[in-house]
């Protein structure tokens, strides 16, 4: 008997299918409890608190979205595979949005239905197993780490949820994100801890190959199947057997292989170029983009059946702009990396340079900052980071503002009322009155006055104006780059 806390529910209101799926789990050695209605099911939930839960969407008198919402909500360790029908893609991605472990789509076979169970069962045993939370103890940490990113900001914390809830899952994973913010190590991160960590994890950049060469690395070809291919050569799917297939840059994939990846994606069969038979195989498709998928698919440059195939479990990593302190934890991180590497003696960044690191906009995202910290430590030598070995353009921003020469008729008279703006009282010795009247100045011009008097007044330091601002430094450095320099 397999240890799933009790027997498994199958929530099933077809009583012919119902005894179809309770005799496979049988015979598997699972004990089965089996309830026909929603109303039935949530009362035999609240009574057991199964560990594992089979639930069709499709009930006669429950939504099966509202009992899953419901199950999760009352015991959130609850596996829930949903099941749905093959014309309601969309209500599985809702499904698994809704905190659903897997899906089945009708109709499935035995293997895939035993499987799908064995995995929600895996990933209960790992969750139990798994040392007490380590939460306070990662937050006490100068910087956390999780399976290749750094960071301990609200954003990529929730991100390090998501990728353990999904990791044992067979379902489809789209991540999206800007360019260097990590989408190749999501990937690893949910192989890694997936139950397919000891088989293969094949990568394939979709933009780094012609196009006329992709369906070849996708699915192999055999020898003389076309000009050049002078051996038999196995596909990125089949190598991927048994493990993880990461399409990165999907978006570049043309119209006609999307049409053969969405075949794959229901069949589980590949047909190398020339074969004559296809083959099936087992892959977990991971998949990334750094455009905006809808905007492809409303565009025409993307199928939307295959984006509704692919986009099951939607996964959006931060810019670094986002991302609170993290541009710090991942500079210090790295210079203490690459100072091993380099054999010089870097341990921190100084407190300015600190400041930098985070009121810069950071476009590149993590591969810019990598790239400025080696170029630090390959360059320069000392205990930690000063200003004066940043590149130009990390510090281009951080200038004081020029002092204002302008004829004092023209100059601001007047203090912008400090009352419940959480800035210093001008009598009390905080800001000067450098701010002019509002009443007949445009809205774009008091903001900019206000910025600027403030930077003026904190030494030239974003970050400190950022905090009396309560914005962010990068928001600052943003609006200062988009003025012309003061007159």
């Amino acid at each position: 008997m397999h240890d799933t806390q009790g027997p498994v529910l199958l929530v099933e209101d077809t009583p012919s299918l119902a005894m179809l799926y309770e005799s496979v789990l049988k015979r598997a050695g699972y004990d089965v409890d089996v309830a026909f209605t929603g109303q039935t099911a949530e009362a035999r939930f609240a009574q057991l608190g199964h560990g594992v839960v089979l639930l069709d969407l499709m009930l006669p008198d429950a939504d099966g979205l509202d009992i899953l919402r419901g199950m999760r909500l009352r015991a959130p360790e609850t596996r829930v595979i949903a099941i749905t029908a093959n014309g309601s893609i969309n209500r599985a991605v809702q499904a698994m949005r809704a905190g659903a472990f897997d899906f089945l789509v009708k109709p499935f076979d035995e293997r895939r239905l035993l499987s799908a169970l064995s995995n929600a069962i895996a990933s209960r045993a790992a969750e139990a197993d798994a040392a007490p939370p380590t939460e306070t103890a990662d937050r006490a940490r100068p910087a956390q780490t999780f399976q290749g990113f750094v960071g301990s900001s609200p954003r990529m914390r929730s991100v390090y949820d998501m990728i353990r809830s999904i990791a044992r899952s067979t379902a489809t994973v789209f991540v999206t994100g800007e360019s260097g913010t990590g989408k190749e190590v999501c990937a690893h991160a949910i192989h890694a801890l997936s139950h397919r960590a000891d088989k293969p994890f094949v990568p394939l950049n979709c933009a780094a190959i012609p196009r006329d060469l992709l369906e070849s690395e996708v699915f192999g070809h055999l020898k003389g199947s076309f000009t050049g291919a002078i051996s038999d050569q196995k596909g990125a799917a089949a190598m991927a057997d048994g493990g993880t297939l990461f399409m990165d840059e999907i978006c570049e994939m043309g119209l006609g292989l999307q049409s053969k990846l969405l075949r794959f994606l229901q069949t589980s069969m590949i047909q190398p170029v020339g074969a004559g038979t296809p083959r099936k195989v087992d892959v977990r498709i991971l998949c990334a983009t750094n455009r905006d998928p809808v905007e492809e698919v409303r565009a025409g440059r993307f199928r939307e059946d295959l984006f509704y195939r692919l986009h099951v479990v939607p996964i959006q990593l931060p810019p670094l702009r986002d991302r609170e302190d993290d541009a710090v934890e991942i500079a210090e991180t790295l210079l203490r990396q690459f100072s091993i590497e380099e054999g010089k003696s870097f341990r921190r960044l100084s407190q300015d340079a600190a400041d930098i690191f985070r009121a810069h906009p950071w476009p590149g995202n993590v591969r810019q900052l990598q790239n400025t910290v080696r170029n630090v430590v390959v360059l320069h030598d000392a205990d930690e980071v000063a200003t004066s070995m940043l590149p130009i353009d990390l510090i281009a921003g951080l200038r004081p503002a020029p002092k204002d020469t302008r004829d004092p008729i023209m100059a601001p008279q007047a203090p912008l009322a400090a009352a419940g703006n959480g800035l210093p009282d001008p009598a009390s010795g905080g800001l000067p009155a450098l701010v002019r009247p509002l009443v007949g100045s445009a809205l774009a011009d008091v903001e900019r006055e206000l910025i600027e008097a403030t930077i003026a007044e904190c030494g030239g330091s974003i970050p400190r104006a950022a905090r009396l601002l309560a914005v962010s430094p990068s928001t600052l450095y943003r609006k200062r780059s988009t003025w012309s320099t003061p007159s």
